[in-house]
């Protein structure tokens, strides 16, 4: 008997190949929280590249648990895992809310071990309670994760720094807008790999136009090493405070949901639906990751929804390409001079095409949103209440400013409090009293029942 398309292992060249495309859809999304957070703490170029590479190492593990598996740990399907966008916001407010900069990563290492290790235990009994986190809970929270990292796009298109004379140059609004068009142009007039890696090109070009402007600096390269390795604790041992575990407990709930959504879709893809089993197997895998990733210096790791359209589009469905670029992703990370050329890149170029990558994420929980049948009146009640307390940070940052610093720490991300609000919401008005609603039955994602999302999947496939 044949082997299912997902444990077919392809000729070496092509399991290369389609292994790297994987790596180059997702590595902007990689990058990008250790950027942001690294730049909040205020980190060298040197700790910026170290950050970096620590976080593709533990991409790659992750990535490994998930595809390849071990006991029951793995859903073994073509999935790849790095760090989430989620994270960030909640990781960000603990750095301002630590007096002594240098303590910030322990204290969020210590708080996303706790929480990874909670969702290990949590992940058997959370398949089974998926039914609380329907569309429009979910589809509130991405929107929110979307909304929360643009202001961080607008402040790397003015440049490197708030204090510099050319903040919010004409030159660097001008290398942002640049980079912008370029990712637009590549993903309306190209097709397949480049249409893929848009983003990543774009980085690219807006890079080589810096340039001539004097705003590329290309020492981070010279002065790093060619091998290396991701020491674990380097930025010192974990610190464990409740506040920042309980704001990163809450992103893990996220990013469970997440990655449940995202399996159900993935099994229709690839024609091995996702049971609970499946599920419960892979949560492990998200959970475990990210418990290891902090003692390598890497944050929350989840799955990467970008590129389970890169499966339906090409149609290679082999989880051992998937485990092939988790072994480039190790390697890149065990490689500083790779790690580093990120750290190259100026921040109004990384603002231009965080305007795509941010507002994806936004549009991405708009999308879902749509499912969330949104004319019964309890539903848009849920999202426009939810939505509201998740921008309070954004829209009026001094807001809790008469709070105690440990509750700020929760209080000031609009992911933490917004996901809260939704979820209570979402009991009150549709579960609690017989107030069920029908979106409150839904499931995360619209795969059990073979919807919506399933024909635009096969349309995507097809050339």
């Amino acid at each position: 008997m044949a082997d299912h398309p997902v444990d077919e292992k392809l000729p070496p060249l092509k399991m290369a190949t389609t292994g790297l495309q994987h790596v180059a859809a997702m590595y902007a999304g990689v990058v990008a929280p250790p950027l942001v957070v690294g730049a909040a703490i205020g980190l060298t170029a040197t700790e910026l590249t170290f950050l970096t590479g620590a976080c593709l190492f533990t991409a790659g593990l992750a990535t490994f648990l998930q595809t390849l598996g071990i006991w029951k740990i793995g859903a073994r399907l073509p999935f790849v895992n790095g760090v989430t966008f989620a994270g960030v916001a909640p990781m960000t407010a603990v750095v301002a809310s630590t007096d002594d900069t240098s303590d910030a990563l322990p204290i969020i290492f210590g708080a996303v071990i706790v929480a990874g290790l909670l969702g290990f235990l949590a992940a058997p009994v959370f398949c089974k309670a998926i039914r609380f986190f329907p569309p429009v809970v979910t589809g509130t929270v991405i929107t929110l994760i979307g909304i929360s990292l643009l202001p961080v796009a607008f402040d790397w298109a003015q440049g490197p720094s708030p204090t510099a004379d050319d903040y919010g140059s004409a030159t660097h609004l001008g290398l942002a807008a640049a980079t912008l068009v370029i990712v637009l142009v590549l993903r309306r007039f190209t097709r397949g790999f480049v249409k893929q890696i848009a983003v990543l090109l774009g980085l690219v070009a807006g890079t080589l136009i810096a340039i001539p402007f004097g705003a590329t600096d290309f020492a981070p390269v010279a002065e790093a090493d060619v091998v290396g390795f991701p020491t674990p604790f380097h930025f010192g041992a974990p610190q464990f405070q409740i506040a920042a575990i309980v704001s990163m407990c809450v992103v893990m709930v996220v990013s469970m949901t997440e990655s449940t959504a995202d399996m159900l879709a993935l099994g229709e893809i690839v024609d091995r639906p996702a049971d609970e089993k499946t599920i419960a197997a892979g949560l492990r895998a998200d959970t475990l990751g990210t418990a290891i990733s902090p003692v390598f210096n890497g944050f929350m790791c989840s799955a990467f929804a970008q590129n389970i359209g890169l499966v339906a589009m090409t149609r290679i469905r082999s989880r051992y390409v998937v485990a092939v670029g988790g072994g480039f992703l190790v390697l890149m990370g065990l490689c500083p001079v790779a790690a580093s050329l990120i750290a190259v890149v100026p921040r109004p170029v990384l603002g231009g095409a965080g305007v795509v990558l941010f507002g994806s994420v936004a549009a991405s929980g708009i999308q879902t949103l749509v499912r969330a049948s949104l004319d019964k009146d309890n539903n848009a009640l849920i999202v426009a209440v939810s939505l509201a307390v998740g921008i309070i940070p954004i829209a009026a940052p001094e807001f809790y400013h008469a709070f105690p610093e440990n509750a700020k720490i929760i209080l000031d991300s609009g992911i933490s409090t917004g996901c809260v609000a939704a979820v209570l919401l979402n009991l009150v008005f549709n579960h609690v009293g017989g107030g069920r609603d029908r979106d409150a039955e839904d499931v995360t994602h619209p795969m059990e029942a073979g919807g919506e999302l399933t024909e635009s999947s096969r349309a995507a496939a097809t050339p």
